[in-house]
């Protein structure tokens, strides 16, 4: 009589089949829906700031109008400081708390997938969706900045206009920038995933952390403290819109977000090492 041997499912239909599962969800059409309207409601904002003669009104819409490609990188920094970790803690609490509330998780600990293989299949689908999230918000802010206020370049707060295509790579440059920082969050979010079997806890803790973090980082008694907050780094983030482009800033932000997120799945993989439902 032959023996049974356990074998794993190739590494790349897993990958799709964790896509498949968080694209089905219905939270995560109506959260990806909600994120499009920010910059649609934040381009019409902006649109009525502007004097009805194509004067430029205060603010930020002296600098938008005539200059569209503004508004993508203005609501990437809209979104973050809640918004996107949000998105981020929900499915990163859907990942393995989730799993564990409906009971599945367990069948996947004893299943041939192996523990790491499995929590670096969970990274995996909520990186692609944290970054497809914010590529959403930014394309979508491109197209309604370029409707409501025109414009061929991107005027950056050292005054000079940058050229079509370099205002382009400045986009991606925020969509890369932004999505590290929300990976950040989500990291730590799987490690408290990890840690329960309740979704909304896992949610609840993390925008806590953001919220205290953003907090703590107000005082100037705890200036000591500030380079260890991760939100210390997202203002920073705004030097994007400066030329010659200043990256002190931008790579200390993104280091301290990749602290982040070693730490948080070395946190959630030491946890799924001795969990056993």
């Amino acid at each position: 009589m032959g023996t049974l041997v356990a074998s794993r499912a190739p590494l790349g239909r897993q990958l799709r089949s964790e896509l498949r599962w968080i694209v089905r969800r219905p939270r995560t059409v109506i959260g990806l829906s909600a994120l499009c309207l920010v910059p649609v409601l934040a381009g019409i904002g902006l649109w009525f700031a502007v004097d009805g003669d194509g004067a430029a009104g205060p603010g930020l819409a002296a600098i938008v109008s005539g200059n569209g490609l503004v508004l993508p990188i203005f609501t990437l920094f809209l979104a973050l400081p809640l918004l996107l970790p949000l998105v981020g803690a929900i499915w990163a609490a859907d990942g393995l708390a989730g799993e564990s509330q409906h009971g599945t998780l367990r069948g996947l600990l004893i299943s041939p997938v192996g523990r790491l293989r499995l929590l670096a299949i969970k990274s995996f689908g909520v990186a692609t969706m944290t970054l497809f999230a914010v590529t959403l918000i930014a394309f979508v802010g491109a197209i309604v900045g370029a409707v409501l206020f025109g414009g061929q370049g991107l005027l950056t707060l050292s005054g000079n206009t940058l050229p079509f295509l370099d205002a382009l790579g400045r986009i991606l440059l925020t969509i890369v920038l932004v999505t590290i920082q929300v990976w950040g969050v989500a990291a730590i979010a799987l490690a408290i995933s990890a840690c329960t079997e309740h979704p909304l806890v896992v949610m609840a803790a993390t925008m806590a952390g953001v919220i205290v973090s953003g907090v703590l980082g107000l005082f100037s008694a705890l200036d000591w403290l500030q380079p260890y907050l991760i939100t210390s780094g997202w203002n920073g983030l705004i030097d994007v819109m400066r030329d010659p482009l200043p990256t002190e800033q931008l790579w200390n932000s993104t280091a301290l977000a990749g602290c982040y997120i070693l730490i948080g799945l070395s946190l959630a993989a030491m946890r799924l090492a001795t969990k056993d439902s």
